[in-house]
């Protein structure tokens, strides 16, 4: 069983930061809003603010991963110029995509808008972690700040979602492949 370097890269972007980050969504979400909801406790122990905190934090970290190894990574392999005589585009995806005008929104749309959109994830969780970690414990106070905070959780979760569906779909019509060849597991050798 063995996969190249860029669809490995690939799975790293998509499954590995991307994934993981729309998964702690709903821990980061359930205790903004719990801290929000009405009849809830005030104000969150330093214990509960502090693991809220660091995952607040993990979170941050899973979505500049992504976004990062999209745009300086699997990016410009999508977008690699086709050189002069090359007529097969199964390695040039951004040109696979182009060629045909049943697949070509693929990118007009698809790709421009995951391009786009997907900036808007880590820098609303860095503003969502920031402002936890300033306002603290007073954040339960503030509903104001607090909805604010959670609405920009949402904005992170909806640009995130927008620009995940996006690559999925763009991965199934023109993945990015190439690269050398790892060996994850040794098959059997034939005669054996």
């Amino acid at each position: 069983m063995e996969i190249s370097f860029r669809d490995l890269m690939t799975v790293f972007h998509g499954m590995g930061f991307g994934a993981l980050f729309m998964l702690a969504f709903s821990g980061a979400l359930a205790e903004l809003y719990r801290m929000s909801a009405p009849g809830a406790p005030s104000i969150p122990s330093a214990r509960e603010h502090n693991l809220l905190l660091l995952y607040l934090s993990v979170m941050v970290i899973l979505a500049w991963g992504a976004v990062l190894s999209g745009a300086y990574i699997v990016y410009p392999w999508y977008r690699a110029a086709v050189p002069p005589g090359v007529t097969d585009l199964a390695d040039y995806p951004k040109f696979l995509l182009t060629s045909n005008p049943k697949t070509s929104a693929w990118h007009s749309l698809g790709m421009e808008w995951k391009e786009h959109v997907a900036w808007l994830a880590p820098i609303a969780m860095t503003m969502v972690a920031y402002v936890f970690a300033k306002y603290g414990p007073a954040l339960a106070r503030q509903k104001e700040i607090r909805t604010a905070v959670i609405g920009f959780a949402v904005v992170a979760f909806v640009a995130t979602g927008v620009a995940g569906a996006f690559g999925a779909f763009l991965n199934k019509y023109a993945p990015v492949r190439g690269g050398a060849m790892i060996e994850i597991i040794a098959g059997e050798q034939e005669g054996e």
